[in-house]
């Protein structure tokens, strides 16, 4: 398994890593994910540990902590051969200091996260959405608290905007303190936003990425072709509601796209999707989802799946979307103001 380094960090991290959403399933929308429990977990964990995947990616509000509860039991014993994030930031119950990036509530959400993981520390801790409530300095104040303290060891950024993630970065520079050294965002062949805005800062700032949601909330593997609906997964059972909208013919061209790459390479959809996103600026690790050993395994085999120049050219075409302003206006003048991929 290929180890990519984090962003301006020191850390290593495998190229994929198991996302955790799945694991728990006690409240109805993260049941439409899936209903992972302990002993399936573990068989998942062992998979991945044996395939050289060491990072599990969860978060406080994934089934309002089961997620974390289900992986802290599928880990015991093998901490020290795993890398664990998560995440806090949105509402953990009813009260007004519940949810938000104050001091008061990522201490408290720490702590708890801590306690369901079972384990003295988070490798990496990610603020899962920007508290405009909240001064910057003093998220990045209390998280560089909790680095010293001992009880995370990285920080990140997810679902930022551009201009969030460089202020923050520019506060943590004045003050000396704990800088973000990755970036989780949405990122596959049919939502490529990402590289407008996002992928240069990461090449400037030295900010890596993790992705989520690489198959597109599900729509990339290969289920949905012209003229065949899915009839089955998280999209038929609703989990994909508050996913983006996609545009059927676009999501066809782009699926017709992959399915001439995965006939050229013997792989499958899925793969060829997960693939396209390790050639990409930035990318330090994919995220990858499964409600079985079964889609485990499919998933894994991405990490195996070469792709050439004109596979990735093709992709990139059939995948093009008009950038917004001012994006568009750029692209007339890559001369001094080059861009990271093709749009």
């Amino acid at each position: 398994m290929e180890h990519r380094q984090l962003g301006r960090s020191g850390l290593k991290v495998p190229v994929l890593s198991l996302g955790t959403a799945t694991f728990g399933g006690t409240d109805e929308f993260f049941q439409r994910w899936g209903t992972t429990d302990v002993q399936q977990a573990t068989r998942m964990v062992d998979l991945c540990l044996d395939a050289g995947v060491n990072l599990f990616d969860t978060a406080d509000i994934y089934s309002t902590g089961a997620s974390e509860e289900v992986l802290g039991e599928a880990l015991k014993g093998k901490r020290h051969d795993a890398l664990i994030s998560t995440k806090a930031t949105f509402p953990m119950g009813e009260g007004p200091n519940d949810k938000g990036s104050s001091r008061f509530h990522l201490v408290r959400a720490c702590e708890e996260s801590l306690k369901r993981l079972g384990t003295d520390h988070i490798d990496l801790y990610f603020m899962h959405g920007f508290d405009a409530l909240t001064p910057v300095e003093e998220t990045l104040h209390a998280l560089d608290d909790l680095v010293t303290a001992g009880k995370i060891r990285y920080i990140g950024a997810s679902n930022f905007s551009g201009w969030q993630v460089m202020k923050s970065l520019a506060t943590s520079e004045k003050y000396g303190l704990a800088r973000y050294v990755v970036y989780q965002g949405y990122y596959s062949l049919i939502s490529r936003h990402y590289e407008w805005e996002l992928m240069p800062l990461g090449l400037d700032q030295g900010v890596g990425l993790m992705v989520w949601s690489p198959l597109g909330w599900g729509r990339l593997t290969g289920k949905i072709r012209r003229g065949q609906p899915d009839a089955s997964g998280r999209i038929a059972a609703g989990g994909a509601e508050r996913g983006p909208v996609v545009d059927d013919e676009y999501l066809y061209t782009v699926v017709d796209a992959l399915d001439k790459v995965a006939e050229q390479t013997g792989k499958s959809v899925s793969q060829v999707a997960l693939a396209w996103l390790l050639h990409r600026p930035t990318v330090a690790n994919v995220v990858i989802g499964a409600r079985n050993e079964e889609q485990l395994a499919q998933n894994l085999g991405a990490a195996d799946c070469p792709l050439t120049a004109e596979q990735i050219a093709h992709l990139d075409a059939a995948s093009r979307e008009e950038p917004i302003y001012p994006y568009w206006h750029q692209s007339d003048f890559d001369e001094r103001n080059p861009k990271p991929t093709a749009w």
